[in-house]
């Protein structure tokens, strides 16, 4: 017997039937949404408990077999890719969503609950959880790569609003960090290290998330520009008058007319921006409207869309919605990437300028579609898979473009991650810090077991 079937061997004594070594649980675990590599593991777990994690992780302890937490499969820096050969722990079972507290606006969830499912639960008390990256991520998933997305500009990302987490750690201790209260002075701010790791510090296996009321009145708008220029400009604007946009969204001429051939809309095919405002009441949200028109006046743009009902802004908003399938649909037999920094505010309309002169020097074309009102900015790289050429473009383009967000004062990652795509910008963007990191990661994991190779794993 190989130490291989010796550990599969063990796991399956303790897990019985949550343990899969079938061909289809093995390919469906190797990959991710973002990333052309896949990794085989060497059995998949369905954890149905707590006690099922911790059973998993003590076998791996025992014959040094690495473990990667899977939540739905979304991530896009492949840091939900598995080690090859070692146990892909799939957290979707652990979906409980209980405690739902109206007046302490808090929940707490298992890891696998689905975003959408959630707010299907709390909209009958009242009450949602902001944080909207698109894909309908695990909580779980979102909390460990620190997801945030369009209504982070109101709200913040999965940090401001996870109020508390219980996580598994490879010596077999279990954690409870953060508490209900709204703030607290008491010791080290464990909970904030373990979001945003990427599941190499331990398996989150409760959260208890920081709820918000729906708001009582909303509106939502359409600009379209003459240029990104003018885009950018009115959303700074907004900013600076101390308007806080519940969302403000940014895409680009092109992405316009690929929603529209693919969604049969006739939305002007200009550079434009989404707005949803809220307010105490009608005439509260109505008055940021017209504060917004007046913007959008000044920096030479115009409203082309309006919307005031639930149904209206779910059609205004839909082509900003649309925008990944449709951008695929442009492009049939292309594969993706998505390029995705954050840079100060001040430093936006020179990078995006950078970014399209970088792209022209490249010849290359990308849609450019950004969470302005934080920064965020995307660009949506493509060509066909075999095109080695267009991809070494591609690749130096998208290098270039992280060490200007970084010598701008931003980051080589937004909301996506660091995986194992992003390594290579750590050093530059931490400097020594990197190395305090690493201590962290050997104090946590001194077997280097969890999740190995991404985040702050060393490159190859």
């Amino acid at each position: 017997m190989t130490e291989a079937t010796n550990w599969q061997a063990a796991l399956q004594s303790v897990l019985t039937e949550r343990i899969s070594l079938a061909p289809g649980d093995l390919a469906g675990h190797a990959h991710d949404e973002g990333v052309p590599f896949t990794s085989i593991p060497g059995a998949v777990v369905f954890a149905h408990t707590e006690a099922d994690v911790l059973a998993t992780l003590a076998v791996a302890r025992d014959f040094g077999i690495p473990v990667t937490a899977w939540g739905a499969g979304t991530s896009l820096e492949g840091a939900a890719l598995p080690a090859s050969g070692g146990i892909s722990l799939d957290l979707g079972a652990l979906d409980s969503i209980a405690d739902i507290d109206p007046v302490g606006f808090t929940v707490r969830v298992g890891p696998g609950v689905r975003r959408v499912a959630l707010n299907r639960r709390l909209r009958p008390h009242g009450l949602f959880f902001p944080v909207d990256p698109g894909a309908d991520a695990t909580l779980g998933g979102m909390a460990a790569t620190n997801a945030s997305g369009t209504t982070t500009v109101r709200y913040g990302g999965m940090r401001e609003n996870v109020m508390a987490v219980r996580v598994a750690l490879m010596d077999g201790r279990v954690l409870n960090l953060g508490s209900l209260a709204r703030k607290s002075s008491s010791g080290y701010a464990l909970k904030q290290l373990l979001i945003g790791s990427e599941g190499t510090l331990g398996v989150i296996t409760s959260l208890t998330l920081r709820l918000h009321p729906l708001p009582p009145a909303t509106v939502s708008a359409q600009l379209a520009f003459p240029d990104v220029a003018a885009a950018v400009s009115a959303s700074v604007a907004l900013r600076g008058l101390g308007l806080t946009p519940e969302r403000l969204e940014f895409v680009d001429a092109d992405t316009v007319a690929a929603v529209n051939r693919h969604r049969a809309r006739c939305d002007p095919e200009l550079p434009t921006l989404w707005v949803e405002l809220a307010g105490r009441n009608t005439a509260d949200a109505e008055a940021g409207l017209t504060l917004l028109r007046e913007v959008a006046a000044d920096t030479g743009g115009q409203v082309v869309g309006e919307a005031r009902t639930p149904e209206a802004q779910s059609d205004l908003w839909a082509a900003r919605h649309g925008v990944y399938d449709a951008l695929r649909a442009a492009w049939p037999g292309h594969s993706t990437r998505i390029g995705d920094i954050c840079v100060p505010l001040s430093a936006l309309a020179d990078t995006v300028e950078f970014m399209a002169l970088t792209l022209g020097q490249s010849d290359l074309t990308a849609p450019l579609v950004g969470h302005i009102g934080d920064g965020n900015l995307h660009l949506l790289m493509h060509a066909p898979p075999d095109d080695s050429g267009a991809w070494a473009r591609i690749d130096h383009a998208l290098h270039d473009i992280a060490l200007y967000a970084l010598s701008v004062g931003g980051t080589c990652t937004g909301e996506h991650g660091v995986g194992l795509r992003k390594r290579v910008y750590m050093r530059e963007e931490h400097g020594e810090a990197l190395d305090v990191m690493r201590d962290v990661k050997a104090l946590f994991d001194p077997q280097n077991l969890l999740n190995p190779g991404k985040v702050v794993g060393k490159l190859d």
